[in-house]
């Protein structure tokens, strides 16, 4: 109860609206009253908590990891909370933008349960692993767009999940790391896939060999995270992103998402194929029209994802 009255504080900070009297009540920051923002719980109690965001911000999800006693580490329960997450975002089809976040203080994900770990076998731990990598893979391959929020520390699996989003925003108290050579292993949920694809091969090399720690200027300056902001307003600055990406034609994010994603992996006459299929998809949609008569009027366009 205690995260979810931190993430209600939160997004009541940045809806500026007070919610209705059933919602909890909240202190004010050193800064300005903070108002609770309604949200519409969607998951069950656990380590995962997926959640909507109410008008104007209808069609922003979050979701939201809560396990503070193990500073949001990956056990089995959590992979399950993401799993089925996952799942509902992929059903809803009013979803346009999804924020991966924690309301545990000072820490994004800490990395796998090492606890648990202990207690599993050889074939148990490449079961948990596999299915780890494929959940953040599920993610990865959402439609919509997904930006992870880090406060604090994003450590191994932590930091394997924030590269599978679209986006990432950090505090300047961030903390990266995919530490796993120093325990013999190596990262297995994406690590070593994605941190070359976004940083480059040398520097991931570097990176994963030495499993040294990074801190937000360095993740900004290699082109880890997208933005660093004041320790404390990632959040603020990823539903500021969130809110500007949500006011776009839904059907155009997707499949910009798609050719971006599609054709990166491939030479340049097939990734200019993929984007023609996927221009393709919005040629004849109403939100296409839609645009085109609210740029004539000099309004603003109501997208319907149709």
């Amino acid at each position: 109860m205690l995260g979810l009255r931190r993430l209600l504080a939160v997004s009541g900070h940045l809806g500026g609206r007070r919610a209705p009297a059933v919602a909890p009540a909240f202190a004010a920051s050193s800064h300005s009253t903070l108002f609770v923002r309604a949200l519409q719980i969607l998951a069950q109690p656990g380590p995962v908590r997926l959640q909507k965001l109410s008008a104007p911000d209808a069609g922003i999800m979050e979701l939201r990891l809560e396990r503070p006693e193990a500073k949001n580490a990956i056990g089995k329960e959590m992979l399950q909370g993401l799993r089925s997450a996952i799942e509902e975002v992929e059903a809803d089809a009013t979803a346009n933008v999804v924020l991966v976040a924690s309301s545990v203080p000072k820490v994004f994900c800490a990395g796998a349960d090492l606890k648990e770990r202990r207690l599993m076998g050889p074939a148990e731990v490449r079961d948990f692993v596999n299915s780890l990598r494929s959940t953040f893979s599920s993610i990865e391959a959402l439609s919509i767009p997904t930006i992870a929020v880090v406060e604090g520390a994003a450590f191994g699996g932590g930091l394997e999940l924030a590269l599978s989003c679209d986006l990432r925003i950090c505090g300047k108290d961030a903390k990266f790391s995919l530490p796993e050579t120093s325990l013999a292993i190596i990262p297995g949920a994406g690590g070593t896939q994605r941190l070359p694809r976004i940083v480059g091969r040398s520097r991931a090399k570097e990176l994963i060999f030495t499993g040294r720690r990074f801190d937000a200027a360095e993740a900004v300056t290699m082109g880890v995270v997208n933005y660093c902001v004041p320790a404390g307003e990632a959040y603020q600055k990823a539903l500021e992103l969130a809110q500007e990406i949500n006011q776009k034609g839904p059907l155009a994010i997707k499949m910009a998402k798609k050719a971006i994603n599609q054709g990166t992996e491939v030479d340049m006459t097939s990734a200019l194929a993929v984007e023609e299929e996927c221009y393709e998809q919005v040629l004849h949609t109403q939100d296409r029209l839609e645009g085109l008569a609210a740029f004539a009027e000099k309004r603003k366009p109501v997208y319907t994802g149709k």
